[in-house]
């Protein structure tokens, strides 16, 4: 099989201007010639073997960073909003897609920008919406999808939080777990821990300094809000650093992603990057087994095994999604190639949906996407209870998965068959943009095929796709 090359001239670029080096000086520590550091800075040519090595040794650089997910992430991104109906069923070829998210990555992000933009007012039009009406009424990207961004861009790792937390859960070997860690840190501070029985998880009294937490609320999650307030009491001015590096448009995204930091923290420092990522690899990635050992719930667990890419030190590069009964997805993450749809629900052919009729259950799949990429997901569902009768019920199910080469590292890979061919599902991203045929499951046609409709014959689609 062919070597896949590698064009990755904005990380050229990038790396060059954050050590501070003209092309000049930069091309004769790599021992290349400036013509061929030109043309390699542009995607006109590949990264030589060569030069990642001489990154490696010259500057200290973790390799793996050249071929990091963020031009696939635009790419995906792009097909998808290019796949809006606005556009008039025009899809530039995915050569001209690719060239784009290496060469001009800002400029593909303003893209992504304006068409979320476009597609926000189309939907207050559509509604009604009177606050476009308003004096004070501006397009702008929702609080929520900007965070959302900001994380997925960052591939879901933060360095500067996570190696805080880690730093924080290991400096008080005394403690007899995380714990009492926190509610000792938390004691510094002048900030009590109650227990009452009330229906929000965690409430915080700046004036008296009393953090009341849900008494019917599980352990790991009771532990995750003392650690969420330590970040907040004690994390402060790493947070807002972090906040002001991230530039976001709005205050209320600020908020959000203040938020989104904190929980972040709580989850690494709960579970510690280096002892986890080696339990993790010693466990076989055993959900279960991760949970009990460190405290955590199923989700967390599974969550934090997709933020676990520290340069020089990375884990298997996880998909995460979190999706409700709706099928639509409220959280997701994926250091893989395979990147989920930013508007509307996943693929029904994916095995989280089935999560919800087994409930207690691991689902393994085997699948395939239409690139050909195939992939190994565990699906399961989630609820969470109120903690008192009557109370509704929250029901969502979680996947995990990750590029059938790694499979061996899975414990859940075991019994699978995965040099079978009809093993694994085909399954999609997004219906406008999955090139697949002869899908029983297909919303709306693909975009970039043509339709027949013959009046004469009614199969499982009303039309056929060539």
């Amino acid at each position: 099989m062919a070597t896949q090359k590698l064009y990755a001239g904005a990380k050229l670029r990038e790396l060059r201007t954050r050590l501070g080096l003209t092309q000049k000086d930069f091309s004769a520590r790599l021992g290349v010639s400036l013509p061929y550091l030109n043309q390699m800075e542009n995607n006109n040519r590949p990264v030589s073997t060569t030069v990642v090595l001489a990154m490696a040794t010259e500057f200290g650089l973790d390799v793996t960073e050249l071929s990091s997910g963020d031009g696939e992430r635009l790419v995906s991104d792009m097909r998808e909003a290019l796949s809006d109906p606005v556009f008039g069923g025009t899809m530039p070829p995915v050569a001209d897609l690719r060239l784009a998210a290496s060469n001009a990555p800002g400029l593909a992000r303003a893209f992504l920008e304006l068409h979320q933009s476009y597609r926000q007012t189309h939907e207050r039009l559509a509604s009604l919406d009177e606050a476009l009406g308003r004096e004070d009424a501006r397009i702008s990207p929702s609080p929520w999808e900007e965070v959302r961004d900001f994380f997925h861009y960052c591939d879901n790792y933060i360095d500067a939080v996570d190696r805080a937390a880690e730093r924080f859960a290991t400096r008080d070997t005394s403690a007899a777990s995380i714990r009492e860690v926190a509610v000792n840190t938390l004691s510094e501070v002048g900030v009590q821990v109650a227990f009452a029985d009330m229906d929000t998880l965690r409430h915080f009294d700046p004036e008296t300094g009393k953090l009341s937490l849900s008494s019917r609320a599980a352990p790991q999650t009771q532990t995750f809000q003392m650690l969420l307030q330590v970040a907040l009491s004690r994390q402060n001015p790493l947070l807002e650093a972090t906040l002001d590096l991230a530039r976001f448009q709005s205050a209320a995204a600020r908020d959000i992603a203040k938020i989104g930091l904190a929980n972040y923290f709580a989850g690494a420092a709960l579970m510690p990057y280096k002892l986890f990522l080696d339990r993790a690899q010693d466990d076989r990635h055993d959900l279960e087994l991760l949970a009990s050992r460190f405290g955590a719930s199923i989700e967390q667990a599974a969550h934090r095994l997709s933020t676990l890419q520290r340069p020089g030190a990375k884990g298997i590069p996880f998909f995460f999604v979190r999706v409700d009964q709706a099928g639509t997805i409220t959280k997701r993450h994926s250091a893989t190639r395979l990147q989920f749809a930013r508007f509307g629900g996943a693929c029904p052919l994916w095995n989280v949906h089935r999560a919800f009729e087994t409930p207690g259950r691991f689902l393994r799949q085997l699948a395939e996407t239409p690139d050909g990429v195939r992939y190994i997901s565990l699906a399961r569902d989630i609820s969470k209870p109120a903690g008192r009768f009557g109370a509704p019920v929250r029901r969502y199910a979680i996947a995990l998965g990750c590029e059938v080469r790694h499979a061996a590292a899975m414990v859940y890979a075991d019994g699978l068959d995965l040099s079978r061919e009809s093993a694994f599902e085909p399954i999609g991203i997004s219906c406008r943009i999955c090139e697949r045929k002869n899908c029983h499951q297909r919303a709306v046609p693909p975009l970039e095929r043509k339709l027949v409709v013959d009046p004469h014959l009614r199969d499982v689609l009303p039309y056929r796709v060539e």
